[in-house]
């Protein structure tokens, strides 16, 4: 059994696999966010791609630009754990412990979500290093510190 990479505990196979092949659209966006970090973590690009929002800032420049970028991202990152730590209505506030070559590039992001008629989509996100934030387990989408 191979372990879903969005650290649920479950096995891919069964976890995000199958969003991921498009067999099924996520229900929350809770549930998305897992996928989307489960395929950042295997660099499944055109999965990110196919779940981003026409409103969000990447849908301005070209396809392919967008996934050799995020192509790029999967070589250097190593997505380790996802923890979500609050889910508010469209709102999801998550952990990502990440590292680039050893170095810890571990943030805590507010994203924000919106569904487009066919399935649940990643619209916006807010990011702070976790590194600069005290009592992370205790945040929420109430008391993430916003810009």
């Amino acid at each position: 059994m191979k372990a879903c990479p969005c650290t649920s505990g479950r096995a891919y196979a069964e976890c995000c696999a199958p969003f991921h092949r498009g067999e099924r659209e996520a229900e929350t966006p809770a549930a998305l966010m897992r996928s989307r970090f489960a395929a950042f973590a295997i660099g499944d690009a055109e999965y990110l791609w196919r779940t981003v929002h026409p409103d969000h800032e990447d849908r301005m420049h070209p396809k392919e630009d967008v996934l050799r970028s995020l192509k790029e991202a999967a070589r250097t990152l190593k997505y380790m754990r996802l923890t979500i730590l609050d889910a508010q209505g469209p709102e999801v506030l998550f952990f990502a412990a990440v590292f680039e070559r050893g170095t810890d590039r571990s943030f805590v992001e507010l994203s924000s979500f919106a569904h487009d008629g066919t399935g649940w989509r990643y619209l916006a996100g807010e990011t702070r290093e976790a590194r600069g934030l005290a009592g992370l387990e205790a945040l929420t989408v109430a008391t993430f510190p916003r810009a």
